[in-house]
């Protein structure tokens, strides 16, 4: 089983930041892909941004250059640095781990955290 703490949203003014944590727990080694995913009010559930175990990013075109996703392997915990937000940055942002590791053996499970609203106010 895997937990999820998720940390980190709130309401903000045009152009401002946040930093958005997710710190991941259970009986596992290691987790090979974290991530950050949003949905907007009446909206469909969206990537924003995945980092490997080996550190490898992807990102959504419309956060590409303003939000910066990173971990930290020994603390299973996966952060969201987001810069110049705009309102069109507004939704419920939910952290997203997959492919967890118990030693050499890497089993695909996908885990969802319960979400954190992210405001953006113009």
């Amino acid at each position: 089983q895997v937990q999820l703490a998720e940390s980190g949203g709130g309401l903000v003014q045009a152009g401002g930041s946040l930093r958005l944590s997710c710190a991941a727990s259970g009986r596992f080694d290691n987790l090979e892909r974290m991530g950050w995913y949003r949905q907007a009010p009446g909206k469909e559930r969206e990537l924003v941004a995945t980092i490997t175990r080996d550190g490898s990013t992807n990102y959504a075109d419309s956060v590409k250059g303003r939000f910066t996703i990173s971990r930290d392997n020994a603390k299973l915990t996966v952060f969201l640095q987001m810069n110049s937000l705009t309102p069109e940055d507004t939704a419920i942002y939910y952290c997203n781990v997959a492919g967890l590791w118990f030693g050499t053996a890497r089993v695909e499970t996908n885990h969802w955290g319960q979400g954190t609203q992210v405001t953006v106010s113009s």
